[in-house]
C-alpha cells in the first residue's frame, strides 16, 4: 500500500476500537496522526502507543456533537501540523436497542446528533483545511445498518444511512478540488463497545453463524479498508461505500 510520509491525517473516535485501529495503521505509513476523541484520556494513550513505536501523534480532545469543539479541534491539528490530507470520521455511538415507537425523541435526537451531525461538523470543518492541502481524502465510517435494517434500531440506522448520502454529496461536490469521499461499512465487529453491548449473551455466536465467513471483523480488518480509501492506490474511488461484512450482504 502507498505510504503517507509527509501527509497529515486525523481521526475521530480514534481512542479505542476500529478508530484506533486506523490511527495506528496510518502511523504505521508514515502520517503524521491527530487521534481525536470526546475521551482525552483515551485519545493520549493511542498518540502515546503511537509515539513509542516510532510515530507523530497527539492526542486531541473533540465533542463532534458540538460545532464549537470539532472546530477548535481541527484548528488544533492544522496548526500542529500545518497541513490536513487526511481524516477518517469515525466517531459514534450504538443502538439503544428499541422498537421505533417505544423510542423517546430525546434518544432518537441524540444518536442522530452524534452520529449523522457529528459527520456533518466534522466534513465542514476539515474540508477547508484539506483543500488549502491542495486536496486528499476523507473517509467516514458508516455501518452496514446503514445498507440494510438492523431490528430495534431506528435511530442508528437512519443516521448511518444518512451517512451513506453524506458521503455522496461530499463526494460530488468536492471531486473537481482534489478530495475524494468515501465510507466504510462494518458489519459487527468484535470491539470493546461490541463486548459491552452484547454483555453475557449469545449475540457473537449468533453473529457468527449468519455470516458467510464464520467469524467477526477485527478492528484492523476494518482499518485496512479505510486506509486504503485514503491512499494513492484507491485514487480513482468517490462517492462509494465499501461494506466489511464477512459476506452479509451477499
Amino acid at each position: 500500500m502507498s505510504g503517507f510520509a509527509g501527509k497529515a491525517a486525523l481521526v475521530t473516535g480514534a481512542g479505542r476500537g476500529i478508530g484506533r485501529a486506523i490511527a495506528c495503521g496510518l502511523a504505521r505509513l508514515d502520517a503524521d496522526v491527530a487521534v481525536l476523541d470526546l475521551d482525552q484520556a483515551a485519545a493520549e494513550q493511542t498518540a502515546a502507543a503511537i509515539r513509542e513505536s516510532g510515530g507523530n501523534a497527539i492526542g486531541v480532545h473533540v465533542d463532534v456533537a458540538d460545532e464549537q469543539s470539532v472546530a477548535i479541534a481541527v484548528a488544533a491539528v492544522a496548526k500542529a501540523f500545518e497541513r490536513l490530507d487526511v481524516a477518517v470520521n469515525n466517531a459514534g455511538i450504538p443502538s439503544t436497542g428499541e422498537d421505533l415507537a417505544e423510542m423517546s425523541a430525546q434518544s432518537w435526537e441524540h444518536v442522530l446528533r452524534v452520529n449523522l451531525t457529528g459527520t456533518f461538523l466534522s466534513l465542514k470543518h476539515e474540508i477547508p483545511e484539506l483543500l488549502r492541502a491542495g486536496g486528499g481524502a476523507i473517509v467516514n465510517i458508516a455501518s452496514n445498518g446503514g445498507l440494510r435494517a438492523i431490528p430495534q434500531a431506528p435511530a442508528y440506522v437512519a443516521s448511518k444511512h444518512g451517512v451513506v448520502g453524506l458521503t455522496k454529496v461530499a463526494a460530488v461536490d468536492y471531486a473537481r478540488r482534489g478530495i475524494r469521499v468515501n465510507a466504510v461499512a462494518p458489519a459487527i465487529t468484535r470491539t470493546a463497545m461490541f463486548d459491552r453491548v452484547a454483555g453475557d449473551t449469545d449475540m457473537a455466536a449468533r453473529q457468527e453463524a449468519i455470516t458467510p465467513l464464520g467469524r467477526l471483523a477485527t478492528p484492523e480488518e476494518v482499518a485496512a479498508v479505510a486506509i486504503w480509501l485514503c491512499s494513492a492506490d484507491a485514487s480513482y474511488i468517490t462517492g462509494t461505500t465499501v461494506s466489511v461484512d464477512g459476506g452479509r450482504q451477499a
